[in-house]
């Protein structure tokens, strides 16, 4: 190899190296919306500050329809690819601290997907357990969604998505039933008779287009008016 060459393919590396050791010691991301939250004002008289804590999809709300965070007191704490037990971990600064009336928790779906490794059901319930446990324990109310139809992941095409979805969907539901917590049901208004994303409401067969939030505005509108 030549030296020019071995210098690029050193300085490559050491980038990578860098990247992968950031990620590592910040694994949930606790630093991406920490100045934000310090910047954000407690909750004003009468406020009923709403969080919506979730992946790529809530993240992708804000992107898409900011008016809709603008016009309500809706903090949005969405991160792309993030999966429950990620959430869990930064749940206390990016929702419980920033004081709200309820949280919107819309996730599972990268756990299926396998973005942080192997998950079972079971491991992706107890995580949204978790964090509604948290929630109630400093009186927040909980809205869980149900998790997105999908038919098939572009990053894991392997993976045998769809089924799972619509098991997890009957363990969230149950459990929200079981705790009399609000089930939000984005699954059943967007699906198609194969439990796939009906087209019109999706980019990629995972991912949300603007029609799509159009109709999970009405319907999270809905429920945080119900909750609350």
């Amino acid at each position: 190899m030549k030296p020019n060459k071995l210098f690029a393919g050193l300085f490559i590396g050491s980038m990578a190296l860098g990247c992968w050791t950031a990620q590592a010691q910040d694994w949930p991301n606790l630093n991406r919306f920490r100045e934000a939250n310090a910047q954000l004002a407690a909750p004003a008289k009468g406020e009923k500050r709403v969080v919506f804590m979730g992946n790529s999809i809530t993240e992708g709300w804000i992107r898409t329809h900011p008016d809709f965070f603008k016009a309500n007191p809706y903090v949005n704490r969405g991160i792309s690819g993030q999966t429950t037990p990620q959430m869990l971990v930064r749940f206390h600064q990016d929702v419980v601290d920033l004081q709200p009336e309820a949280v919107v928790i819309l996730a599972g779906t990268n756990d299926i997907a396998g973005n942080t490794g192997p998950s079972t059901l079971k491991m992706i319930m107890d995580n949204l357990k978790a964090m509604a446990e948290i929630a109630e324990a400093n009186d927040i109310e909980v809205i869980l969604c149900s998790v997105l139809p999908v038919k098939h992941y572009s990053w894991r095409p392997e993976v045998e998505a769809t089924q799972q979805v619509v098991d997890l969907n009957k363990m969230i539901k149950e459990y929200c039933k079981e705790e009399k917590i609000t089930y939000l049901d984005y699954f059943s208004a967007m699906a198609t008779p194969e439990n796939f994303m009906i087209p019109e409401y999706t980019t990629d067969e995972v991912h949300v287009t603007p029609k799509g939030y159009d109709l999970m505005e009405q319907m999270v509108q809905e429920a945080i008016k119900k909750t609350l």
